[in-house]
């Protein structure tokens, strides 16, 4: 059964009105009806009427009263409208990966996690998710001069976040024996050999493509060599362990790179050791000894992955399946690890939490939800161009989220006190979120003083309206503004076209000190904020917020994005 056409018209009118916050016109709104309800094509000129009159009705109404409106008469469209925008990006299928695959994510424990951690960690989840099969998280601690004791916790914190399904979890610094044994088994294959050249000697050799003198020991001297290291007989600098490759390899980097190096200071945090494996070496054997079936990292491991495949080659295992994803430029925030150390001792930054860096744990504290990176990075994808991260995408995407769950509150920055001359006590009524109305309200009581917004008054002001109360009269005649009250009526505030301006009572607002990248901002905000510790609300006009902390002395609030 058809609606009566005069309600459809209007219901959709408001529902579009509210959608894009302008007046919609009378063609959308008549093609939306009739194509929800085609019986009404053979009543064109009689539709085309009604939806004049409609509009004109829609008109009259502010952007709050469509709202309520709407939530009225077709509360379900709200939801449709609010409901979060999950937009999935199909990855490229990998090869090799039907029967499962196992994946590893591998930060060094040098610091917290950043956007950067996030595309490799978020890109091996989502194959995982696809295609079943178990999700490795490595810690690669073996360089004990980038080990922060601290960052142990950080990075599993961070993952926590992410909510990454981690299947198994491997420590580097536990395995230790393992490659200790391997890197004999290469000296037994021919692979490798114990180099005691001087480093800037041996550069030389390599870059003449000559072989050192330590190339030509036998096997037996090159494992009686290695134990020695092992024993240590060896101080930091005098010998170490190389690879064997071709020394006429057009790639210098190529040319016997090293596995093994001494190191007698600074000491590892969780072990006792002199001799340390080197990255290339110990990603290559843990890939196979934990049955790695495919790789996912950036172009910056393409060399990397080629000095690994000699390892792979001398032993003959088979190689997992690598793709290499283009770098991702992201302006705006400081990403190295330790640039942010160095600021946070010099007092520059508050913490690994601070705003202005690109930690996670920053995203977090300004309301980032980690869907929201997950979609970023999953759009972004494995492509092998280079690209630039989009804040503004990112904002777009935590928007998606939060917008529909976050409730509304006023924020009043740089409060300044008047007197409203004639106006009599009162309580106003504001929605705790537009979209939601069994949400329901919150109430602000209204007696004489209120504080406003400083930068909201200027010498051409005449009239301003405080949201959900009343309109109120600016008389700039004594050289200060002096407020009067001049009614409910929202069209005479239209008329005037008077700024709508969040207000607060003089008495009983809570202090609230807002952080934000570009500075603090110090205000009030309604009471009711102090029950919303550790959740995302939105300052209207000021833009979405996390209350990160609640003490008698205030608020401690996190600007998120608008």
């Amino acid at each position: 059964m058809e609606p009566d056409p005069k309600n459809a018209l209007f219901i959709f009118a408001l529902q579009n009105a509210v959608k894009h916050n302008s007046l919609p016109k009378s063609g959308t709104v008549i093609g939306m009806v009739m194509g929800k309800y085609p019986g009404f094509r053979s009543r064109a000129q009689e539709i085309a009427l009604l939806a004049k009159e409609v509009l004109a009705e829609v008109e009259q109404l502010s952007p709050d009263e469509r709202r309520k409106k709407l939530v009225d008469l077709a509360p379900e469209l709200i939801e449709e409208m609010n409901a979060p925008k999950i937009h999935t990006h199909e990855l490229p299928n990998l090869e090799r990966a039907e029967n499962g695959v196992v994946m590893r994510f591998a930060p060094n424990p040098s610091g917290p996690l950043h956007l950067g951690h996030a595309r490799a960690a978020v890109l091996n989840d989502a194959y995982v998710e696809r295609y079943g099969g178990r999700y490795i998280l490595r810690i690669e601690d073996t360089d004990p001069k980038r080990v922060d004791p601290d960052a142990y916790r950080m990075v599993q914190e961070d993952i926590g976040w992410m909510g990454l399904r981690i299947t198994d979890i491997f420590y580097q610094s536990d395995r230790f024996d393992q490659y200790y044994k391997i890197g004999g088994d290469l000296i037994g294959l021919g692979g490798a050999y114990v180099c005691t050249c001087e480093n800037e000697q041996f550069r030389v050799l390599k870059q003449a493509k000559t072989p050192c003198p330590c190339r030509g020991h036998t096997i037996e001297e090159n494992l009686e060599l290695w134990q020695k290291m092992l024993d240590g007989a060896f101080y930091e600098g005098e010998a170490s362990l190389r690879v064997r490759t071709s020394l006429d390899h057009p790639d210098p980097a190529m040319r016997d790179f090293p596995a093994f190096r001494i190191l007698n200071e600074p000491m590892h945090p969780r072990i006792e050791a002199h001799v340390y494996p080197l990255m290339n070496f110990t990603v290559a054997v843990d890939d196979h000894l934990m049955g790695v079936t495919h790789v996912i990292r950036g172009k910056d491991h393409i060399a990397n992955t080629r000095r690994q495949k000699f390892i792979y080659e001398y032993f003959g295992w088979n190689e997992p399946v690598y793709r290499h994803y283009g770098r991702m430029g992201i302006e705006g925030v400081v990403l190295s690890t330790s640039q942010m150390r160095e600021g946070i001792r010099s007092g520059m930054y508050s913490g690994w939490e601070d705003i202005r860096l690109g930690t996670l744990r920053a995203l977090a504290r300004r309301g980032i939800q980690h869907e929201a990176v997950r979609q970023v990075v999953l759009d972004i994808g494995i492509g092998e161009t280079d690209i630039s991260f989009s804040w503004d995408n990112l904002f777009a995407k935590n928007r998606d989220i939060i917008d529909p769950v976050a409730d509304r509150f006023f924020f009043v920055p740089d409060p300044v006190p008047f007197a409203i001359a004639g106006a009599t006590a009162r309580e106003a009524h504001a929605l705790l979120h537009p979209g939601d109305g069994k949400k329901g309200y919150r109430t602000l009581k209204f007696e004489e003083d209120v504080v406003l917004p400083g930068q909201e008054f200027q010498n051409d002001v005449k009239m301003i309206r405080l949201k959900d109360l009343f309109n109120v009269t600016v008389d700039w005649s004594s050289g200060s503004p002096l407020l009067t009250y001049a009614g409910e009526a929202l069209s005479d505030a239209r008329a005037q076209k008077a700024p709508i301006v969040q207000w607060l009572p003089a008495e009983g607002a809570t202090r609230c000190t807002l952080h934000s990248p570009d500075g603090d901002i110090q205000g009030l905000c309604e009471n009711t904020v102090r029950t919303m510790q550790d959740k995302v609300v939105q300052f209207e006009r000021v833009g979405f917020v996390r209350i990160d902390s609640v003490t008698d002395e205030g608020i401690i609030a996190y600007f998120c994005h608008k």
